[in-house]
């Protein structure tokens, strides 16, 4: 018994040692507190967005020098005088210009189609139940960890059966199909974040499935049919291998990253004009970001919550 009651005195003492214990003062939240750490943060920013945009600055005034000014200037970004003859030179004499015209050819198709057939395939995954469906889910899932290279050989020789190798079609069939799987878990994903009460609406009006999906879903929908586009454009501008698989009998049908490095490899000191089109086949992508960039957070946002 005095053992117990000398531990309970012991514990009772500790805890008034630590209630008399002077609280160290910790230095009040004040408005110069948080401009101080925000003008840091925003510092830090600006230097980190600065090296991350010099690359593209340092190709951008490349395309404007000449040649002697491009071994003499070293790292200097703007050119004494603009040379704007170079776009010109490049689009005429490098085939850039035909480049160019293949890659929008193959990257507008490529999007129409992959939104159009992903969009379908998402909402029905999303909304009608059927047998095993889980399974198609996780078969969708498990295509996403194929790596391309390994399926280059069966895809080149459907190609090549169906009479489409050496044509501009190869490359869009092979980039739809490629963009299948994961745009459509990314619909299915949104169109379960969406209400029923529109489409149960619209049924009892005498919509049909397809009426209700065209007429009522698609449009609501639009978010995520940007993010999709976005990111579809950008994978089928930049896309190299599969245009270089699919076109290597035909050098007229290369498109711009094809060309690009075809060009550098057969005009290794012409870097005024590499870097001519390369700032060409970037101003699509820059201008399609700007303009669908408000659209690709919410999209994303609706697919991963559902």
């Amino acid at each position: 018994m005095s053992t117990l009651l000398t531990r309970q005195q012991g514990k009772q003492a500790e805890t008034n040692f630590a209630r008399q214990r002077p609280k160290k003062s910790r230095r009040p939240l004040t408005w110069s507190t948080l401009r101080e750490a925000n003008l840091v943060t925003h510092a830090i920013l600006l230097v980190g967005g600065f090296f991350w945009v010099y690359p593209f600055l340092w190709a951008l005034g490349t395309s404007l020098k000449s040649v002697q000014e491009f071994t003499s200037s070293g790292l200097s970004l703007w050119p004494q005088q603009p040379q704007w003859a170079n776009y010109l030179n490049a689009w005429n004499d490098a085939s850039f210009g035909q480049y160019f015209v293949n890659t929008v050819f193959t990257t507008i198709f490529t999007v129409v189609f992959v939104v159009m057939f992903t969009s379908m395939a998402g909402y029905v995954l999303a909304r009608v139940r059927f047998v095993g469906k889980k399974i198609i889910f996780g078969i969708i899932a498990l295509t996403l960890f194929l790596p391309h290279g390994y399926t280059i050989v069966p895809i080149f020789d459907i190609v090549q059966r169906l009479g489409l190798l050496d044509t501009l079609w190869s490359i869009i069939l092979v980039q739809v199909a490629g963009g299948m799987v994961f745009n459509t878990l990314l619909f299915s994903g949104y169109f379960t974040t969406i209400g029923k009460d529109m489409e149960e609406a619209a049924r009892i009006d005498g919509a049909s499935f397809h009426q209700i999906f065209w007429r009522v879903m698609f449009p609501l929908a639009a978010p995520m049919m940007a993010t999709v586009a976005l990111m579809t454009f950008i994978a089928a501008w930049n896309s190299y291998f599969i245009p270089l698989v699919f076109t290597l009998g035909n050098p007229e049908l290369r498109t711009l990253p094809v060309g690009l490095y075809t060009f550098s490899a057969e005009h290794a000191t012409s870097w005024t004009l590499l870097c001519a089109g390369s700032v060409m086949s970037l101003l699509p992508i820059i201008i399609i970001f700007v303009f669908l960039q408000r659209y690709f957070i919410q999209a994303v946002a609706g697919a991963i919550k559902g």
